[in-house]
């Protein structure tokens, strides 16, 4: 797996104020947007588990510790299936 670094300044007051020190605060920037850009459809869980670095599992499990439901996206496609053959 080929890689790119991303570097992004943060305030050390955030740092502190999240009581982290970075490699943990980086982590769970990691975390946070790998579950947003699942709950917005633009990751799958399996893209979204690596950038959060952990197996799909992992991700799919922790997904209920940031309020989103793993299966959202399966959801949304089975109602607008039934919308349609309601018609």
């Amino acid at each position: 797996m080929h890689t790119q670094q991303i570097t992004i300044d943060i305030p050390e007051s955030i740092l502190l104020t999240e009581k982290m020190d970075k490699n943990s605060f980086a982590r769970e920037i990691r975390i946070l947007a790998a579950v947003k850009l699942f709950e917005l459809g633009r990751l799958t869980s399996g893209s979204a588990a690596e950038l959060a670095g952990m197996s799909r599992i992992e991700f799919l499990d922790s997904l209920r510790n940031y309020g989103v439901f793993p299966l959202l996206s399966e959801l949304t496609d089975l109602e607008a299936e039934n919308a349609k053959s309601d018609q």
